[in-house]
């Protein structure tokens, strides 16, 4: 049963925080209504500790506060639900250091971030990726669907060796391993001018998979060296990084030479386009797959900044998720 004393003083006292919530806003709106909601999600779970209210509590504060509040949207019961999630899920010990980074990024960013995140970690990662290069909730959603957190700085390299730390750290901040490339569609042979030709096509999505700060130069980049022509199969500038990126595409296994003439298109963009105003010019070559011991041994005394990913044609399923679906035999059993 409610105490109607004590939830009326509950009621006053959220109103009355609102009512100051709102007054601030139009100074800094999303900060001080998030504010607001980490008190309210305070305030729901306190009350719903101490007090045998039941599930009519949520309903009744639902009605009370739009009543109260006629042009706020934000007080739904599936909203004061959401508040109360999101308390729980970053009111622990493990939290701390992001909570007021929270209260910075946009209300739908933070649903986002708790209902599709896996962990604090994980979900961590998105708060400060959000904040670092004002992503829109779309683009959050994409990188999480896709496993930014798990793919970001995994690509084999020799940065720590070849670049400044500063600019070591950015640099591996671009690179994934792998890159996903679901947005393609390819015949089962296609050939790496394909491949390329394809990215290029769909180049938004591809400019979205590499990350903020790509800016595309050309395909088959034209260099002459001694008289000699060569092509770089993708050039970028990287914009916070103020260098040259020079992709290579290879639709097979890792080789040891394709390091060697990545080595050499580095070197090349490097004595033919760069200024003084640039920083070292990086390579990323892509396969579609790669042995990683190979890959250390081919990349141990190269001296330009090379990362080897792999990329992929299709996301693959999570392992909780493969085990439920039936395999051949199974499903043929089963219309039988």
């Amino acid at each position: 049963m409610l105490d109607l004393n004590k939830y009326q003083d509950i009621l006053k006292d959220l109103k009355l925080k609102f009512k100051s919530a709102q007054i601030k806003a139009s100074i800094k709106v999303n900060s001080e209504l998030l504010q607001f909601y980490w008190y309210l999600g305070k305030k729901i779970i306190e009350v719903q500790g101490n007090y045998k209210w039941g599930s009519k509590f949520l309903e009744n504060l639902s009605k009370d506060l739009s009543k109260a509040f006629p042009n706020v949207k934000g007080f739904s019961k599936r909203n004061l639900e959401i508040v109360r999630k999101w308390v729980l899920f970053w009111d622990n010990e493990k939290a701390k250091q992001v909570v007021s980074q929270i209260f910075q990024i946009p209300w739908g960013h933070n649903i986002v971030i708790i209902q599709k995140c896996k962990n604090i970690e994980e979900a961590i990662f998105y708060v400060q990726n959000t904040l670092k290069n004002g992503i829109s909730r779309n683009v959050l959603i994409h990188q999480i669907e896709n496993g930014l957190y798990y793919r970001q700085k995994k690509a084999i390299n020799n940065f720590d060796k070849t670049l400044p730390s500063i600019q070591s750290d950015l640099a591996k901040e671009i690179t994934k391993d792998p890159y996903i490339f679901d947005f393609l569609t390819l015949s089962e042979d296609y050939k790496e001018k394909e491949l390329e030709d394809a990215l290029i096509e769909n180049i938004k999505d591809f400019l979205l998979e590499l990350g903020n700060g790509f800016a595309f130069v050309g395909k088959q980049y034209k260099l002459e060296v001694s008289n000699q022509e060569f092509r770089v199969d993708l050039l970028f500038y990287h914009i916070k990084l103020h260098s040259f990126v020079v992709i290579e595409l290879k639709n097979d296994e890792f080789k040891p030479e394709y390091a060697g003439k990545l080595n050499f298109y580095v070197s090349a963009v490097d004595d033919i386009l760069k200024s003084e105003m640039d920083n070292p010019t990086i390579g990323i070559l892509i396969c579609k797959s790669k042995d990683n011991l190979i890959v250390e041994y081919a990349l141990r005394d190269i001296n330009k900044p090379i990362g080897i990913s792999e990329y992929k044609l299709t996301k693959e399923l999570p392992d909780e998720l493969k085990k439920s679906i039936p395999t051949i035999e199974e499903f043929t059993k089963g219309i039988k």
